[in-house]
């Protein structure tokens, strides 16, 4: 779809020493030297280099510091005269181009709304305007207002020593979807991974490079909407094994391994308006393997190990944002393998018993188990993910009688599980779900 040029008529209504140019969509006050005709109407044309107005006495270009009107004659310049017109605009260079022409913008902005999310990549490219709404968070706001949002699952698959790895998408509609590009860098693993304004973010890392082994503070960021990838700040500590979520727009990385093999403490958050990352208070103590969630405006960190327990931790790490402290819960789970949140409820798996679900629930600080009725080896596991308010199992097994399970919690008793037909290509590394 192209965009053509806009056509609009403005008119210069004059009184004493000023005028108002008023068109469709703008107004500028223009500052008079002499006097020019009580009223001019003259036509507009609105493009990508700018716009310009035109009549046998007088034409008016734009200019990067302004705009002016310059008089000129088919027959020679007019020398400067007492009855010479000289204006000078006190509006910016900056032309106001619609999104739609012929429709206002709030109209506009909820026709592109409509597009089905798999034609986003398509329509970020038609112009500069097009693509910074699609990227905004307004977007997505008139898209669920209208119903619109569509819940995609994107998966890491790949081989147990990671080769082959590469994002894929899965949808409930079970459309072929784009591609995602290959992610920038090498191949990393203890790195984190989560979701920011329908973006994901891969955060850190520790990676083997010729023979060197080194700890990555790089973090990536994937458009949703844009497929395409691109480089953030670098985080202040590099790190690996280590817990980060989003809380209220922001992202925390909390604790794990350091550039030494040092277990951490320290803990940052990430601001994505100012695209920086910032240190906050640090652990009580350092932890490592560990996990992370946002529930209410707070962040909870949770499992793994600390090197002030003997075996796995079970204490539960609360920072609070607003008083910029951290507290101490004794009620958390140790050698998770798998987590998700769904419906404000930690969802989570333990390595000792793969064969049921710990449930928590963050307001009563209780849990509660459900059994996963499958039958076999114990020592299959299985990696989480969510869609359509719903809890994917995805077997770590690539013996093809292994399904995805799928688990509904708002389901009667007796109806929560099922199978899905929903499958990774190989084996599910780590999965999330974004919405646009």
């Amino acid at each position: 779809m192209s965009v053509g040029a806009e056509f609009c008529a403005i008119s210069v209504a004059m009184s004493g020493t000023g005028a108002m140019f008023r068109g469709n969509n703008r107004s500028c006050n223009i500052k008079l030297d002499t006097s020019v005709p009580l009223s001019i109407r003259r036509n507009c044309q609105s493009s990508g280099s700018g716009m310009a107005f035109e009549s046998k006495q007088a034409r008016f270009k734009p200019s990067e510091a302004g705009m002016c009107f310059s008089t000129a004659t088919e027959r020679a310049p007019l020398r400067r005269a007492k009855t010479a017109t000289q204006l000078t605009t006190l509006v910016s260079s900056e032309i106001y181009c619609p999104l739609l022409p012929g429709l206002p913008d709030d109209v506009a902005k909820y026709c592109l709304a409509l597009v089905p999310r798999c034609y986003f990549p398509a329509a970020g490219a038609v112009c500069k305007r097009w693509r910074s709404y699609i990227q905004s968070k307004e977007f997505l706001t008139v898209r669920e207002e209208a119903g619109k949002l569509e819940e995609w699952v994107y998966v890491l698959t790949g081989g147990t020593e990671g080769k082959g790895n590469h994002w894929e998408v899965l949808s409930s509609l079970g459309e072929k979807q784009l591609p995602l590009p290959p992610m920038p860098g090498p191949v990393k693993a203890g790195f984190g991974v989560v979701v920011l304004d329908g973006k994901l973010l891969v955060i850190a890392g520790y990676l083997v490079n010729a023979g060197t082994e080194s700890v990555s503070s790089d973090v990536y960021q994937y458009d949703s909407r844009l497929n395409r990838w691109s480089i953030l700040a670098k985080m202040n500590v590099a790190r690996f094994d280590f817990a980060c979520a989003e809380v209220n727009g922001m992202v925390y990385a909390v604790g794990g391994y350091g550039s030494n093999g040092e277990s951490l403490s320290s803990a940052e958050v990430y601001d994505p308006e100012k695209n920086e990352w910032s240190l906050i208070e640090s652990l009580r103590r350092p932890r490592w393997g560990c996990f992370a969630y946002g529930v209410e405006g707070k962040l909870y960190v949770m499992g793994g190990r600390s090197s002030f327990t003997i075996g796995n931790s079970r204490f539960v790490d609360v920072y609070n944002p607003e008083c910029h402290t951290w507290c101490e819960r004794k009620n958390g789970c140790v050698m998770v393998t798998a987590h998700a949140v769904l419906d404000k409820r930690l969802f989570c798996m333990e390595w000792r018993n793969q064969r049921k679900l710990s449930i928590f629930d963050s307001a009563d600080n209780s849990w509660k188990s459900v059994p996963i009725p499958l039958v076999g080896s114990m020592s299959v596991s299985f990696r989480f993910g969510i869609l359509d308010g719903k809890l994917l199992l995805f077997s770590l097994e690539e013996e093809p009688q292994y399904q995805t399970l799928l688990y509904d919690p708002g389901a009667p008793s007796g109806a929560e599980w099922k199978t899905s037909s929903l499958k990774p290509s190989g084996l599910c590394l780590c999965s999330v779900t974004i919405k646009a």
